[in-house]
């Protein structure tokens, strides 16, 4: 059977997977799996509308309005697939996978790991293009995610500009502003951009270079043994639609939100079935700039972290008995 992934980036397992997730059967258009298989198509030949149009033999008036559509349909199901552990039994296994990329029993109430990502896009013309310049002075929309030990996305927060800070996207996020998650006793991983806090989100950070100590040099190396998966994550799902993310996203900056999420949705949906695409590039992880707790009414998580780090000084190592990856 012909591989699908070449032209829709999903194998025929996940296109299955995601047909039965949107079943919607419409009673005008061009019916749910060719308009979704359009969709796919405008993702992986990096959202031209012309080359859809030729290739689907449709006016590219029709092509962008079945886009438009689709991206909204797939967007509406990202609760049934981008969500937090359901059960007690599900955030366990998430845990000991952390402990296990970790490889360290310290890392046993790690229940995820955080970081932001800038997609490339093509700016509004105006002044207000200028607040979408990142701090490597391209044009960007930030994707903020939150991702289990494996890199699938337990949650996800897109469309501020690349000119803000992580830290701020992050205290305006439902994930800080809500405190649903994690449980109390657990801890989302985090790199140096964030702040290192204990409420009201719990966030555990590495020490700040230059890091003193032999015991925060060895925390230091778990806690990016384990936080990493968030950046292979994001190098996944770059990998799988590399003609969006490679260059800039040349839709209307107020639909690339829309993009990002479907993106992700489908990310977690191929993970699901085993459709692993190996890295091509990897993530290009940012320099970590330091972010204080200003104006924040935050507990510092600085003591917690302490703790973690005389753990991993005194506890031995998790051993490697399952490849998480």
């Amino acid at each position: 059977m012909e591989d699908t992934r070449p032209d829709f980036r999903l194998s025929r397992e996940a296109l299955r997977v995601l047909l039965d997730l949107l079943r919607s059967d419409r009673r005008h258009g061009w019916g749910s799996t060719i308009e979704t298989l359009i969709f796919l198509f405008w993702l992986a030949c990096g959202t031209s509308y012309r080359v859809v149009s030729r290739a689907f033999d449709m006016p590219r008036s029709t092509v962008h309005r079945i886009v438009h559509r689709v991206a909204e349909e797939v967007v509406a199901i990202r609760h049934q697939v981008i969500h937090l552990p359901n059960t007690p039994e599900d955030l366990e296994a998430v845990c000991r996978g952390f402990a296990g990329l970790a490889r360290h029993r310290a890392f046993l109430k790690a229940a995820g790991a955080i970081d932001g990502c800038h997609v490339r896009i093509k700016p509004p013309s105006g002044p207000d293009g200028q607040c979408y310049r990142n701090r490597k002075l391209f044009p960007s929309i930030i994707l903020q995610a939150v991702c289990d030990h494996q890199g699938h996305f337990i949650d996800t927060y897109v469309g501020w500009p690349g000119s803000v800070h992580d830290a701020r996207v992050l205290r305006h996020s439902p994930l800080f502003r809500r405190s649903v998650y994690p449980p109390p006793g657990h801890f989302i991983l985090a790199d140096g951009g964030y702040p290192c806090l204990q409420h009201p989100l719990p966030l555990i950070t590495p020490y700040k270079r230059p890091v003193r100590g032999v015991g925060a040099q060895r925390f230091n190396l778990h806690h990016s043994r384990a936080c990493s998966i968030i950046e292979r994550a994001f190098g996944m799902m770059k990998t799988r639609f590399r003609s969006i993310f490679l260059k800039a996203l040349e839709v209307h900056h107020t639909f690339v939100p829309h993009v990002i999420t479907a993106c992700a949705i489908l990310h977690n949906i191929c993970l699901g079935v085993g459709d692993i695409m190996a890295l091509e590039d990897e993530h290009e992880e940012d320099d970590a700039e330091d972010e204080g707790e200003h104006g924040l009414e935050t507990v510092s998580g600085a003591p917690w972290r302490d703790q973690l780090s005389a753990e991993v000084s005194a506890l031995e190592e998790v051993p490697i008995d399952h490849d998480y990856l």
